[in-house]
């Protein structure tokens, strides 16, 4: 069962051992590859100006030269309170800090403690945007329970409820999937005449509606539009065009498209023709693909880097290395930069395959033109390596990724648990897995779906009982999380 162990926890653990060995410094050590071409990047500094005084020393307003002559009493203890002035002003920055370092880290459950302890403090002043923020990182972060909390505390507090509020809190349920929540804030919406919906208040139900493909839905939604007067704009129809070709309407997508070029409030631009690339490429049709992308060039706009690595990706996906060449050639002759997103698709690319050479060749090049790596190019890495049964340089991987401090998510966990998997090392599979929850990082479909194909390989029925009642609990759990209070 451990024929090929990785040894990834205890004292050697990647987890435990950020530092790289010598042999894995040399592994990873720069070399300038072949096509290689130096990145320069421009750095500019900003002078901040000298405060101005307004006025001369000694001609201070009220300040004369008799209150200058007279001795003052010195004020007891004054040393004292400046201090503690100066002390909680620091902790207030500090906390302040903190609790945005959390909402931009997507860090929902730390962020709503450092703003609980903020609030207990006596200079507490509510705010608006701080209010704003956590309510969309709790919608993307997948609770709206706690948007709806924190939304009932901003009302308790004082605070008038705008347009803009409510929106964040329909997108709260929406993103959770929860329809007749979103419907019953929007008609409370409709009653208020301060808190109205708007443009971005109907998108954000329309591609909840089109991604739960409730186009009836959506049907009535575009009706309440036109009763009010508000005009769809590029943005709402791009929405509808994804949701009708997911769902395989292609002659209603037609229909939008047509109706985007005769209206100037919503003609197609460069997001209308990046969604349906994407679209026709993660189903893998890549003469529609190509068909659509001479289209849009016909209509006037312009591709983009984003545009390129769709094109990349779809053509990796499907082993056409020659056009995934060209196009990345071609972004050279049009001076686009690639970027990570570039260098992760053709990673990614042969990873799928276990191509180690050409990944490390493309991950090298990618260091000596400076683009930084993000977590998704060390999960293609650790999968390709795993496909291709280098399970030393797994261990690699992960320290390397550790040395560089590249933030260890859930896709990141999965990966490692895939390498364990193709291993056979399901003892060190365990470990990581115990080391992924001990870091808040949630097990998803992708990560059971892996451990119990590993279990069932070996016939381990009582593991994979297990973990189902686990996955089942967990889904209970969020459930529950995500019931509107």
């Amino acid at each position: 069962m451990a024929t090929n162990s990785i040894s990834l926890s205890s004292p050697s653990s990647i987890f435990l051992s950020p530092l790289l060995p010598a042999a894995t410094r040399r592994l990873f050590s720069f070399r300038q590859p072949r096509a290689a071409v130096t990145c320069c990047h421009s750095s500019s500094s900003v002078a901040f100006p000298k405060k101005k005084k307004h006025w001369k020393e000694g001609e201070y307003p009220g300040f004369t030269e008799q209150d200058k002559s007279k001795k003052r009493t010195p004020i007891k203890n004054i040393k004292k309170k400046l201090d503690r002035k100066s002390n909680a002003k620091a902790w207030v920055n500090t906390v302040t800090e903190a609790l945005s370092d959390h909402i931009d880290r997507k860090e929902w459950v730390q962020a709503l403690q450092v703003f609980k302890m903020l609030k207990e403090q006596p200079f507490y002043q509510s705010k608006e945007s701080t209010y704003m923020k956590l309510l969309v990182l709790l919608g993307r972060c997948g609770q709206p329970g706690k948007a709806q909390q924190l939304f009932d505390a901003m009302i308790e507090e004082g605070l008038e409820p705008t347009t803009e509020f409510y929106t964040a809190l329909v997108g709260a349920y929406c993103r959770s999937n929860i329809l007749d929540k979103a419907f019953t804030i929007l008609h409370r919406m409709i009653e208020l005449p301060y808190c109205r919906p708007n443009v971005y208040t109907y998108s954000i139900l329309i591609k909840a509606c089109v991604d739960a493909s409730r186009f009836d839905l959506v049907d009535s939604l575009y009706e309440q539009m036109a009763e009010r007067s508000i005009v769809p704009n590029t943005v709402t129809q791009n929405i509808i065009l994804s949701g009708y070709g997911r769902a395989g309407k292609y002659e209603e997508m037609e229909k939008v498209l047509s109706g985007m070029l005769e209206k100037p409030d919503s003609t197609p631009d460069i997001w209308t023709m990046n969604t349906i690339l994407s679209l026709f490429a993660n189903k893998g049709q890549i003469e529609t693909m190509e068909r659509w992308y001479e289209k849009f060039c016909s209509f006037g706009i312009e591709p983009e880097t984003r545009t390129f690595n769709i094109l990349i990706n779809a053509y990796g996906k499907k082993r056409m290395y020659d056009k995934m060449s060209s196009v990345m050639e071609y972004m050279r002759k049009l001076s686009f930069p690639w970027t990570t997103s570039t260098y992760n698709d053709v990673i990614e690319a042969f990873s799928d395959i276990g191509d180690a050479k050409h990944m490390e060749y493309t991950f090298d090049q990618m260091r000596a033109e400076g683009v930084k790596a993000d977590t998704k190019t060390f999960c293609c890495l650790i999968r390709g390596y795993a496909n291709a049964g280098l399970f030393p340089k797994v261990i690699n991987a992960v320290r390397f990724a550790g040395k560089l401090e590249i933030p260890e998510n859930t896709s990141f966990f999965s990966s490692v648990i895939y390498a364990c998997a193709k291993a056979d090392d399901l003892i060190e599979m365990e470990r990581v897995f115990k080391r992924m929850k001990e870091k808040r990082c949630q097990p998803d479909d992708t990560t059971y779906s892996v451990m119990i194909e590993a279990y069932r390989k070996e016939g381990m029925t009582d593991k994979i009982y297990d973990l189902e009642q686990e996955k089942q609990m967990m889904s209970a759990s969020e459930k529950l999380e995500l019931m509107p209070t």
